[in-house]
This record gives C-alpha cells, sequence and structure tokens, in this order.
C-alpha cells in the first residue's frame, strides 16, 4: 500500500471581534463575501454545501463537516474545475475560535492538501484572513483584488 504524502497548513490571527461575530462570517453568504469571493453559497448545516466563487476561474466547494457554533466549524475544500489537482471535498479546514479578552484568537488548520499546495493555499489564506479581521471589527476591507478574473 503507498500513502501519498499531504500538506498542511495551520494559521492564526487574532480579531477584535466575538467569536459569535466572526463565526458568521463562515456560515452566512453575504458575510462571506465581504471578506472571501464573488458569490457564495453556503448552507450551513452538516452535509450542507460550502462554495465560493472567487473568480470565474476560481471557485472553492466542500461541505461542513462539522458545526459547534460559535466555537468550532470544519468543512471539506476543493477546486471546481476538470483536471483540477485538489478536487471538491478533497481536503479539510478546520476553524477555531477561542474568546481572548475583547477579542478571538482564529486558528485555521488547512489539511490533506496534496503534496507541494500548501505553499499556494497558505499564500491565499495570507490574504483572505487579514481581510476577514478587517470586516468582523466592522471595517470594510474594499475590494478584493482576487476576484477579478484570473486574480489567483
Amino acid at each position: 500500500m503507498q500513502i501519498e504524502a499531504t500538506d498542511t497548513i495551520t494559521h492564526e490571527v487574532r480579531i477584535h471581534a466575538s467569536p459569535e461575530t466572526i463565526f458568521a462570517f463562515f456560515t452566512d453568504p453575504q458575510k462571506m463575501v465581504q471578506w472571501k469571493g464573488r458569490v457564495a453559497s453556503l448552507d450551513a448545516r452538516v452535509g450542507g454545501e460550502y462554495r465560493v466563487d472567487i473568480n470565474e476561474q476560481a471557485i472553492a466547494k466542500g461541505e461542513y463537516l462539522e458545526i459547534d457554533p460559535p466555537r468550532r466549524i470544519v468543512f471539506s475544500w476543493g477546486w471546481m474545475g476538470e483536471g483540477n489537482p485538489i478536487p471538491p471535498g478533497s481536503s479539510k479546514v478546520e476553524i477555531t475560535l477561542t474568546p481572548d479578552g475583547e477579542e478571538t484568537i482564529l486558528r485555521l488548520v488547512h489539511s490533506d492538501l496534496p503534496a507541494g499546495a500548501g505553499k499556494e493555499h497558505s499564500d491565499g489564506w495570507d490574504h483572505f484572513l487579514p481581510r476577514l479581521a478587517m470586516a468582523a471589527a466592522g471595517v470594510d476591507p474594499g475590494p478584493d483584488p482576487m476576484s477579478t478574473e484570473g486574480g489567483m
């Protein structure tokens, strides 16, 4: 039996907002597009669809695997499109929200990425998590440069 190597990336960000506020940015389509994507279709229940159209070429798709408001949310992840090395649902994103005074520590673990795909996805989360921190704190992060075709 051959075991394929996979990448796992971890990010932590401190956000000036409650876990309840931040949690909604992963479950409410209108809140999602404030920080990531042009269009979101989110059915925030176990087995429900997670789909975010970043731009016409980059469409993330998976399903919600675990929902524990407002502490934890887990969804599968992959990219739409024929021949994509990370098909929809083939990797996993785990979000943990830990209150710390008036702030929240968001820990993101993206696992089961094909070997070598970690850097690109880490760069993507490095782009989007600061936008989330701004939006959750009530600051408009402005237009997303990745939302234009070919922006990723």
